[in-house]
């Protein structure tokens, strides 16, 4: 059996709210398979798309070297409230903390505002007595007959599930493994999650928060992704089964299943490595990765090929866009931004007159009204159908044929009865709102990192994002967008350019005035054993890499500032003039995140951070630019001009049929098996070598802008 994913017949998956994207990939060869999500059954879905992705390629399922899978399963679970029955073994005098939360106020003037209900009701959070304290010493032993005593409470409450939390456990897990021993051994059903392995870092409920979570989502994932691995091997899939984390890299089914809440965003993880790929192969520095799919989109910063990483994220927010109102996860995660604002988002008109788009949306079931499924809301899917974008018989390569007057229908009750408008021009309106929503989430999200979006490279895929890039980029300002090829399945190309990888975190407070160089030393030691063995199974003898990171701050500072460590690769530890070169580093890294240092004042370091994982291939050099020719048309469509409010007659290319060095001007639309792209008026279209479709702004739009 082959465990390196990167190495022969390989298919990856990703299930969306709406599509389940497959890919196959052997050698040159790719092909691809879109069909809706059964919410009801996901491995029907993937079976269905496994099936047409290997009845093109001509290869059987014991053909197949490796799977990499990626969900949205474990987000919905945590939005939806569907989890399992599950309890929390937390310290006496703490069981409110989940509930208490951090006593910030995400909106500080609203008396009646709503806090997301924890996912513990207060009723299954369970007190024992037991005290460590801030440096990991016992101050109280853990009461092991009040622990046997929750065994009668769990088991009326019928929990499947618990997490157990105390305090300080970060430091000393010695009291969560004796409980968690101690009821396993009564409730062998019962599943356990230790806050001091899932997040083993200081800041109690953000702690308590992400192992109640991975705890709600246990029992349901890892049932699934066994089911998933049985179904296949029934199937005749005699391959490893990979999961994509939401950190970027790929883990083993058993981290997946013990760790399922860092799968949650495993699907948009793996379009930012797609395009984080293609940035490395275009050799872009500065780039925008725009993923618009059917049910969200989603922005992400993406530098020198690598994209923008955070180590908390928010799910289930009570007010979708409103940092604070949602519940914190410290797990690794690629950092974007997220809006309802996919092809299956349901528009309408609010109480003042105003189109609104989102964050509603019709999903596969049933769909936008244009699938002919019962869906009577309209949405941004009905719009570009009705714009001309979307061919109503050529639709997901002609598999699916779309109801343009079903569309008409539904954008005439929900917005254009109301506004007054013709359907053309009501579509109009919920496609100007969606890419003006979308690019000021782009703008936000630049300025929050200290980026200037217009000197970026827009790279869109997902399968409506190259139907609205041209116009958000027009929007943004930005010169250049890419369109690559398979954009319609970008995602799940991502899974396969993601490299086998773990992250482990520390925390273990350190004053670099008093820096214990040995003891940190020993703690990556540890931290490194532990990362290697979750990588090296399925790296499939490749080459290791190791990022190693500590999060500082000015003593009396409520936030930290990532520093790379001092460590040579020929000697992996810390040496005696560590304390120097970090406060060195952090103070640059800190000058150019605030343009200001603190003389004078200490720094301390909270939690430390260890990556390994597979190292990226070299790119080669891109080939030589081809002689520019014009391209052929292979018919016309009437589509919508945006800036007259008129259809126009545009001709239409199948990108199929382009070749390197040919040239589009804009307007035009290029259709492929699994999207279309718009390229506007402002805009002209180049085939690169490796099959882009690059989109450069003409200088007669940047001289009329000006």
């Amino acid at each position: 059996m082959n465990a390196d994913p990167s190495a022969g017949i390989r298919l990856a998956v990703d299930i969306g709210g709406t599509f389940t994207d497959v890919v196959l990939e052997a050698g040159e060869r790719r092909f691809t398979a879109k069909t809706l999500t059964t919410h009801d059954a996901p491995e029907r879905g993937i079976l269905t798309g496994f099936g047409q992705a290997l009845a093109a390629a001509r290869v059987a399922p014991g053909d197949v070297t490796v799977i990499i899978y990626g969900t949205t399963l474990a987000t919905n679970l945590l939005i939806e409230r569907k989890g399992a029955p599950t309890a929390l073994v937390t310290t006496e005098g703490f069981r409110d903390s989940i509930e208490m939360r951090n006593e910030n106020r995400y909106e500080q003037y609203d008396l009646g505002i709503d806090l997301p209900e924890p996912l513990v009701p207060r009723r299954l959070r369970l007190p024992v007595r037991e005290r460590m304290n801030a440096a990991g010493e016992v101050l109280v032993p853990l009461d092991a007959a009040g622990v046997e005593a929750l065994v009668p409470v769990l088991e009326r409450a019928g929990v499947r599930s618990a997490a157990i939390g105390f305090l300080h456990s970060y430091l000393n897990s010695a009291h969560e493994v004796q409980a968690r021993d101690i009821l396993a051994a009564r409730l062998p059903d019962v599943e356990f999650t230790l806050s001091s392995e899932v997040s083993p870092e200081m800041r109690e409920y953000e702690r308590l928060s992400t192992a109640c979570a991975n705890a709600y989502v246990q029992p349901l994932m890892s049932q699934h992704l066994k089911r998933l691995e049985r179904i296949l091997a029934e199937q005749g899939y005699r391959c490893p089964l990979f999961l994509m984390l939401s950190g970027g890299g790929i883990t083993t089914l058993a981290t997946a299943v013990r760790f399922p809440v860092r799968l949650v965003e495993s699907g948009p993880a793996g379009g930012a490595i797609f395009a984080s790929h293609i940035a490395r192969e275009l050799g872009l520095g500065g780039v925008v990765s725009y993923d618009m799919g059917g049910t969200t989109a989603k922005i992400c910063l993406i530098d020198d090929g690598q994209p923008q990483t955070s180590r908390t994220f928010e799910v289930a927010r009570v007010y979708r866009f409103m940092k604070g109102s949602g519940l914190p996860l410290r797990i690794p995660v690629i950092e974007m931004v997220e809006i309802g604002a996919g092809g299956g988002s349901i528009a309408g008109v609010d109480a003042m007159g105003r189109i609104t788009v989102g964050p509603e949306s019709a999903g596969s079931e049933p769909g936008p009204a244009c699938y002919g499924r019962g869906g009577e809301a309209p949405t941004v899917t009905d719009a570009d159908v009705v714009l001309g974008r979307i061919d109503p018989a050529d639709f997901a390569g002609g598999s699916m044929a779309l109801d343009r007057a079903a569309a008409e229908r539904a954008l005439t009750s929900a917005v254009g009865a109301r506004l007054d408008l013709e359907p053309p021009h009501a579509a109009l309106g919920v496609s100007e709102m969606v890419d003006e929503n979308m690019a000021n989430a782009a703008r936000v999200h630049a300025i929050e990192s200290g980026k200037v979006v217009e000197q970026r490279t827009v790279i869109a895929f997902g399968g409506a994002a190259p139907l609205h890039a041209s116009r958000m980029a027009e929007k943004l300002g930005v010169a250049r967008l890419v369109i690559p090829p398979g954009a319609g399945v970008g995602s799940a190309i991502g899974f396969l350019r993601a490299p086998v990888a773990y992250e482990v975190t520390r925390s273990h407070y350190q004053r670099l005035d008093r820096l214990e160089v040995e003891s940190v030393n020993a703690m990556l030691d540890g931290m490194r054993a532990e990362a290697y063995g979750v990588v090296e199974p399925g790296a499939g003898g490749r080459e290791l890499t190791e990022t190693r990171t500590a999060f500082m701050r000015y003593v009396g500072q409520g936030h930290e500032v990532g520093v790379e460590l001092p460590i040579r690769v020929e000697q992996p530890r810390l040496d005696a003039d560590a304390a120097a070169q970090l406060r060195a580093s952090f103070e640059r890294e800190y000058h150019r995140l605030y343009e200001r240092t603190i003389p004078d004042l200490e720094v301390e370091i909270l939690t430390w951070v260890m990556l390994v994982s597979t190292r990226a291939p070299e790119h080669a050099a891109p080939p030589p630019p081809p002689q520019p020719s014009v391209a052929t048309a292979s018919g016309e469509r009437s589509v919508l001009d945006t800036g007259t409010g008129e259809y126009r007659s545009v001709p239409v290319y199948r990108r199929d049929a382009l070749v390197a060095g040919n040239r589009i001007e804009g307007p035009a639309v290029v259709v492929e098996k699994d999207t279309t792209t718009v390229v506007s008026a402002r805009y002209v279209a180049n085939v690169h070598p490796l099959g882009y479709l690059v989109l450069e702004r003409k200088q007669q739009s940047v001289e009329e802008s000006a």
